[in-house]
């Protein structure tokens, strides 16, 4: 995420709904303040739609929703919102708000050069507050590559890397699949 070139006073989430239903990109608000969302490359983009096609087709008839880069999510107990590239959730209380979720059991970032820091540091700090959240996955669009930080049944977030070969497993969504299948048809190159 990018902040806004000229700060604007911090935003109550009213005034901010208000005013990014006017603009042209999508913004996080964090702490009051607005952060634009930069597009991401070809890779960062089909990734995602794998992802959301997958969970999407594996959850149909379930009740659960699964949600793309345009669905905001609330973070639990402030009044923060951001814009995962992938996320699902499958509680009741969501099924009531037409903003943003709240409660994901499952939320994903395709990374890039520029926000992989943040990903894997801050945003994660904020998700981990979260009590639904089970698996925040990572994935790579320049490698074949993908981080889980799921939560086991102590509440401890454990990391699990795959890599070429692997099997992934999301025990929020109870979905397994080879690592190959996001990946497959992609030229992968390294960020410069």
């Amino acid at each position: 995420m990018i902040a806004v070139k000229d700060n604007p006073p911090n935003f109550t989430p009213e005034e901010y709904f208000a005013w990014e239903s006017q603009q042209l990109e999508k913004h996080e608000l964090i702490n009051g303040q607005v952060y634009a969302m930069t597009g991401g490359s070809i890779n960062h983009g089909r990734i995602a739609i794998k992802l959301t096609a997958l969970f999407d087709a594996h959850l149909d008839g379930s009740g659960c929703i699964t949600g793309n880069s345009d669905i905001k999510v609330k973070i639990v107990e402030s009044e923060d919102y951001t814009y995962p590239d992938a996320s699902v959730t499958c509680d009741e209380r969501d099924k009531t708000t037409t903003q943003y979720i709240t409660y994901p059991c499952l939320i994903v970032e395709v990374l890039s050069k520029s926000t992989e820091a943040y990903d894997r540091g801050g945003k994660f700090r904020m998700y981990q507050n979260n009590p639904v959240l089970k698996d925040y996955l990572l994935v790579s669009s320049t490698s074949i590559e993908i981080d889980l930080y799921h939560k086991n049944d102590a509440g401890q977030w454990m990391i699990i890397n795959y890599g070429a070969g692997d099997t992934i497993e999301l025990k929020s969504i109870n979905l397994s699949f080879p690592i190959e299948q996001v990946y497959r048809g992609l030229t992968l190159t390294p960020e410069t």
